[in-house]
């Protein structure tokens, strides 16, 4: 699922200066980028398709520091143009970052900031938001970035409203995309913007990908935990709430553990982790309930008790708008895929004839049944009472 904003006001009104061009695309390339991500605008806005009803688009790579750059593998690049090609573009795609750690090169995002005071479209794939925030283009605004990063992003820039769900966020003049392959999804988004679904579908058939995909990155995440979180206090709470996610508690049970106001720990709780506490527990509440489905024979209603749910009502509701599908359907096409002769035996479950499959298994299936495509302002708040969740205060 992408967040597909309206432009705010003051950004919709705001117009490209004299000497840019919207059909202009510059891409931002800096050393120790990863190739794959870099391709990908290259390759979007940089091959002429017009064979294929794809409209074109003028490319301009720009080195933003001194070369040569090198890549993945120990390649080395060399960019045809520097910082001052920046000045001609309509859109500006930064495709990644090479260190969430280091701080982008002060020239680069003085550029970028000039180029989005004179209208230009700024776009941040993947690791890209970090620079993006760093030049304070994400500020007040919402974006995403991979999802192992988003608690990183999120702490280190408190203004920026980190979602850690989606595959890509438009904001109107300035977007950011999940990791590798959303970097693609949100290329398609801005070719559909431009030129419309069958100029998008159009080059989506050349690229031998989805026009768009349902779903948001909730399917890959994770359930370790972020990565700076050791040292936090909070980090004992984060660690007892995945130990104990077959037990009926609420955010408050892990604000009292915490020693906290229910309000300073959402307050702390989100500057940790990008994410509200009680969303942050009903998606780790269904990750388990997806590896249940996966690796055992347990009944909907068994797996929504063994992940804390209220019902198997709970359950349904927060799978299908997480995932897109019920937990049946999902069961389903997983082991669809999933010959019975490859499962193993648990070794913690002997005697219980519950199979598994081998480790690292494939990534949530999109069923027949997939939510379409939404678009949204802001993130869908969660109703009081629905699917089980009778407002904040209750456990998912």
């Amino acid at each position: 699922m992408s967040h597909d904003s309206t432009a705010a006001p003051e950004a919709a009104a705001r117009k490209l200066s004299g000497r840019r061009r919207k059909e202009i695309v510059a891409v931002l390339l800096f050393s120790g980028g990863p190739i794959f991500e870099s391709s990908i605008p290259l390759s979007v806005f940089g091959i002429d398709r017009q064979d294929a009803g794809v409209p074109r688009y003028r490319l301009l790579v720009c080195a933003g520091e001194e070369g040569p750059l090198r890549t993945t593998g120990g390649l080395e690049l060399t960019a045809p143009q520097g910082l001052e090609a920046i000045s001609r573009a309509g859109t500006v795609v930064v495709p990644a970052w090479r260190s969430i750690t280091s701080p982008p090169p002060e020239e680069a995002l003085d550029a970028l900031r000039r180029a989005h005071e004179e209208g230009a479209r700024i776009v941040g794939l993947c690791t890209g938001a970090f620079v993006l925030a760093a030049a304070g283009l994400l500020d007040g605004r919402p974006a995403t970035t991979h999802w192992m990063y988003a608690p990183t992003l999120a702490k280190r820039y408190p203004s920026v409203h980190v979602d850690p769900r989606e595959l890509f966020v438009d904001d109107g003049d300035v977007l950011t995309s999940a990791g590798t392959a959303a970097g693609i999804d949100l290329c398609l988004h801005i070719v559909r913007t431009d030129h419309g679904n069958e100029a998008a579908s159009a080059l989506a058939r050349r690229l031998v990908v989805p026009p768009r995909r349902s779903g948001g990155q909730e399917r890959y995440l994770d359930r370790s935990l972020p990565e700076e979180i050791g040292a936090d206090p909070l980090a004992e709470v984060v660690a007892w709430a995945l130990e104990h996610l077959h037990e009926q508690f609420d955010v408050e049970t892990l604000a009292a553990r915490a020693y906290m106001s229910r309000r300073t720990f959402d307050r702390r709780f989100r500057s940790l982790t990008g994410s509200a506490p009680l969303q942050w527990l009903i998606t780790q509440r269904v990750l388990q309930a997806q590896r249940l489905l996966e690796t055992s024979d347990y009944s909907v209603d068994e797996v929504a008790g063994r992940c804390g749910f209220r019902s198997p009502v709970a359950l349904r509701g927060h799978f299908r708008r997480q995932l897109g599908s019920s937990p049946a359907a999902y069961r389903a096409a997983y082991r669809a895929r999933r010959p019975q002769g490859d499962r193993q035996p648990d070794p913690d479950t002997a005697g219980a004839s519950r199979p598994l499959p081998p480790s690292d298994p494939p990534a949530a299936l999109p069923p027949e049944n997939a939510v379409p495509f939404q678009t949204r302002r802001t993130a869908t708040p969660m109703p009081a009472g629905a699917a089980g969740v009778p407002g904040q205060r209750s456990a998912p």
